[in-house]
């Protein structure tokens, strides 16, 4: 008998997801729980693992596909010596026709999920959006709990216009074509690869362009003087990973210099939301990891209330996971502010994009030694520059430039991050 394997839930938000690679052949040996695909959403990547141990019988979705949630992927079946393999279009030459003793159908249709219209109304700031944009919320599908219609579900219908008329477009008509390519040599061509681009890294493409489209987005900059915090670390590095277990790095210091920004400037970690603002007493930083697959920003949740060494297990834990390939959605989902570190990849300058909904965005950058004035004198010091992308809808010139320069205070005296000042 075949053990099916199918699309796990995705979470909450998340319906569908394209094949990116199979880490096993048909007729390969399975064991239980063993990690036999991978799966890309929009947030992260996955792997699924094997229901049940035993031999792989078919392959029914190959890599590049887009499969629904609860979709069927592949099929396995028992024993553990002889290959029942079943035929696929990875090695369909040398598969065995189906059979009675082989029935497994190595090419099924996936599962359909309909979607059904939700008793629950939209959530309040989906509906004011809806009644602003004259939208019907019975041609929104709803992401939220028994679908309900959320305010990401209404911002994204509203960025898909061409969808609404399809139905009555013939199909060539119903996606508006890209921007054509400018013609190529011949020559030129034949050295040209072209690749698809993950959904991964088609998400961050459209994230990133909805920020720019939608945020007022300015960045203002000030530099810092290091050597006070290198100091601190150079003097109690070793104590701190003997007593704690991690090493003292940089990261824990900028975020407790950010949430104690934060608590002083609360604009800098809300959002907007339709005609309200919606500040946050709390605060979640997403820390910006560069993976091989893309940049992803995993949450420290409740930073504000976590100690250096706190933040510091923390970042060490979800950036392993991120390069890993091993972050949840909730490792991704609730960030009130972000901090990216060009930094380590030799960056002295930057303009960060804001990672939306949130107004805030703290870039970091290479220490470089600089001739700077100190007392009338001039000395060499280690230096940072520092950007704050924020959202000048909601966070004023003023309240940007006080929260840099209060994030500047507390790295160049870091005592006031003991002291809490």
């Amino acid at each position: 008998m075949s053990t099916e394997i199918r699309v796990p839930t995705l979470g909450e938000s998340v319906t569908e997801a394209t094949i990116g690679q199979w880490f096993k052949k048909v007729g390969d040996t399975i064991a239980a729980d063993e990690p036999i695909v991978e799966l890309e959403t929009d947030k992260v990547t996955i792997e699924v693992p094997a229901p049940a141990a035993g031999v792989l019988e078919a392959i029914a979705a190959q890599p590049g596909d887009t499969v629904d949630v609860g979709a069927l992927l592949g099929a396995i079946g028992a024993g553990s010596g002889e290959a029942a393999a079943a035929p696929s279009s990875q090695d369909s030459s040398s598969a065995p026709e189906p059979s009675a003793d082989n029935p497994v159908n190595v090419n099924p249709e996936p599962i359909p999920q309909p979607r059904t219209a939700s008793d629950r109304a939209p959530a309040p700031s989906a509906q004011k959006m809806i009644n602003e944009k004259g939208l019907n919320a019975d041609n929104i599908a709803g992401s939220g709990k028994a679908g309900q219609v959320l305010k990401e579900d209404v911002l994204s219908a509203l960025a898909k216009p061409a969808a609404a008329p399809a139905e009555a477009k013939p199909a060539a008509e119903a996606k508006a074509p890209a921007a054509p390519r400018a013609p190529v040599a011949a020559d030129d061509a034949e050295r040209e690869e072209r690749v698809k681009m993950t959904r991964l890294r088609q998400t961050i493409a459209r994230r990133l362009k909805d920020a720019q489209n939608t945020a007022a987005m300015l960045t203002t900059f000030n530099e810092v003087d290091m050597k006070p915090v290198m100091d601190l670390r150079s003097s109690y590095k070793e104590l701190f990973e003997k007593k704690h277990g991690v090493k003292l790095g940089f990261m824990g210091f900028f975020t407790k210099a950010v949430v104690h920004a934060l608590k002083e400037i609360p604009a800098v970690n809300a959002e907007i939301d339709g005609d309200d603002l919606i500040y946050k007493q709390y605060a979640h930083i997403g820390v910006a990891v560069g993976t091989d697959k893309g940049l992803v920003v995993p949450v420290v949740r409740n930073a504000d209330q976590m100690s250096i060494a706190e933040i510091e297990k923390e970042i060490g834990n979800l950036g392993k996971k991120a390069r890993d390939g091993q972050l949840s959605m909730a490792d991704m989902q609730g960030g009130t502010f972000t901090i990216s570190n060009g930094g380590v990849y030799g960056s002295l300058m930057s303009t960060p994009i804001l990672n939306a909904p949130q107004s805030g965005i703290l870039g970091m950058h290479k220490i470089q030694e600089r001739p700077v004035v100190v007392g009338g004198e001039i000395v060499i010091r280690p230096m940072m520059y520092l950007a704050l992308s924020y959202d000048h809808r909601i966070v004023d010139g003023k309240e940007a430039v006080t929260f840099l320069v209060r994030v500047k205070e507390s790295l160049e005296a870091p005592e006031r991050l003991v002291l809490d000042l």
